[in-house]
């Protein structure tokens, strides 16, 4: 058995810490599956969540359920049943969750990873979108925003296919979310206030990651947020979800963080 300072006996080898992954508005835990066993393998105890009304997790029916806040709380919760001093990673919608968390109690906390996030709530062509499909939903219901979206993709240049597999796991998770999660989430999205000095205050150990592509919130954007935190931003060669477009690197980012904390 393999032994490193400060970590704790698991069968195979040594256990460094505990993850917490966070997803962002429209995804769910598999959004991180292509990293989950790399970072096992590393030594590191990870669980990846559906935040409430999102795929496998029972929505709340209600709007005002799915403010930052509210949610923050449920990361936290979720945090201490997994036991002291939690790596907290979220991505996109989901950093700002995770930072919601954070600055919430920074004490129960070992870090936060803002993966694809930013600052402030979403702006530019995500959030003109955004504000397309809202009434959509409203009017039409769930199943025709995605038949929307799938449009929009598809208009979109250099647009790619996916493989038949992957576009019905995707349109089936869609399709299981809760409306009032889509709105009220959405909603979340767009109004979040500047935070980053709030985070600050929390002393936390933190790290930036985004895509070299990013069409969130812009490559600039998070390294100003990153450059405004004195932390360091690390640029993966991916597009909004670099656990999916480069696993390798993502984890090599994250372990390499996680340790020297």
């Amino acid at each position: 058995m393999g032994k490193v300072p400060g970590g704790f006996p698991f069968p195979g080898g040594w256990l460094l810490g505990t993850v917490l992954l966070v997803p962002g508005w429209t995804g769910s835990k598999e959004d991180f599956g292509p990293i989950l066993d790399p970072l096992a393998a590393a030594g590191y105890r990870v669980t990846a969540i559906d935040l409430p009304g999102q795929y496998e997790s029972p929505g709340r029916g209600d709007v005002a359920a799915y403010t930052v806040d509210a949610l923050g709380f449920v990361v936290r919760a979720v945090a201490a049943q997994l036991g002291d001093r939690v790596h907290l990673l979220g991505h996109s919608f989901g950093g700002l969750v995770s930072r919601a968390a954070a600055i919430g109690d920074p004490a129960a906390f070992a870090s936060l990873t803002l993966l694809s996030s930013g600052p402030a709530g979403l702006d530019g062509g995500r959030r003109a979108r955004m504000d397309l499909l809202r009434p959509v939903l409203m009017t039409h219901g769930i199943a025709a925003v995605y038949d929307a979206m799938q449009a929009l993709e598809r208009a979109e240049p250099g647009y790619v296919a996916r493989p038949a597999a992957l576009s019905d796991f995707l349109r089936r998770r869609f399709l299981a979310s809760d409306p009032a999660m889509l709105l009220g989430m959405g909603e979340a999205l767009v109004d979040e206030p500047d935070r980053v000095d709030a985070l600050i205050a929390t002393g936390l150990p933190l790290l930036v990651v985004y895509g070299t592509d990013d069409d969130a919130w812009t490559p600039d954007v998070q390294a100003q947020m990153a450059k405004r935190l004195g932390v360091a931003a690390v640029e993966i060669p991916a597009a909004h979800s670099p656990a999916i477009d480069d696993p390798s690197g993502t984890v090599a980012a994250l372990v390499a963080f996680w340790r020297s904390t």
